[in-house]
């Protein structure tokens, strides 16, 4: 049940008819964990803040530092040095005191991926390394949540759905991570944005959309990006759409099961 002052804060979805007030009820009732408060999950953060998600948990053992602050627009200067999650959790309370905020300062890894994701109904992965990437999206497989997934270059992004854990309607299950990407890149071949820079409004871009493709996947209109890789090159402003399938022979979801735990990971 929506109070008067949520139908007034999101008047403006209600009158929306894809989202309506059964739209407003459902995203109030979600709990979204976002991994990662840097340059995609800040965005993010904010605008399913914003969008009125009942529950936002968001997992990071950094601190603010003063190069997040280009791009990392949850956290302000008088939050370096701050954790990052505790500087989103002020910033939250402050734009929607609606919204229920945990916390995990911890670094996502084997011990605790299951129980942090299990614990909410969809995941937005907005880390920075590969190896976050592949144990997110094995553990949401494991613990049969979906998962909204993007990553940045310096002047691209890209953006993709995985519901690895369901079948489509020809009874076959859809795409891992592990189907666009079969292996990592061996370690240091992809320099960092460290290294290389990153445009920062292009953070906010890709974070925003994953909001918007969580809210979607959440009140549920629109065609998702279940299958199909959202590519957006800055430099050009073209956004293009490249459709992948399920690898029979990928090892978390194939015809022969090679992944059954997160005892690979570290």
């Amino acid at each position: 049940m929506l109070t008067a002052d949520e139908l007034e804060r999101y008047a403006r979805h209600i009158v929306l008819r894809e989202v309506g007030g059964p739209g407003q009820a459902a995203l109030k009732e979600a709990s979204v964990l976002v991994v990662g408060a840097g340059g995609l999950g800040a965005p993010a953060l904010m605008y399913l803040a914003a969008a009125g998600v009942g529950t936002l948990g968001v997992v990071d053992d950094d601190v603010v530092s003063l190069s997040n602050l280009q791009r990392q627009i949850i956290h302000e200067t008088p939050d370096i040095g701050k954790r990052k999650v505790d500087s989103a959790a002020e910033r939250i309370a402050a734009l929607n005191p609606h919204v229920k905020f945990a916390a995990h300062a911890t670094r996502l890894n084997a011990g605790n991926a299951m129980e942090l994701i299990g614990g909410y109904d969809l995941v937005l992965d907005g880390s920075d390394n590969f190896e976050t990437r592949y144990l997110v999206s094995d553990a949401c497989f494991l613990a049969a949540r979906p998962l909204i997934t993007a990553a940045l270059g310096m002047f691209d992004g890209s953006l993709t759905t995985i519901r690895a854990h369901e079948k489509n309607a020809a009874g076959e299950f859809n795409p891992t991570y592990r189907c666009l990407f079969p292996e990592p890149p061996p370690p240091g071949t992809i320099p960092t944005c460290a290294e290389v820079g990153v445009m920062g409004a292009l953070a906010g871009v890709m974070g925003s959309m994953m909001a918007l493709e969580a809210i979607r996947e959440i009140v549920g209109f629109g065609e998702g990006l279940v299958g199909r890789l959202l590519m957006l090159d800055a430099r050009t402003m073209r956004f293009e759409t490249v459709r992948y399938k399920r690898d029979p022979l990928n090892p978390l979801n194939g015809d022969v099961l090679v992944i059954t735990d997160l005892s690979g990971h570290r």
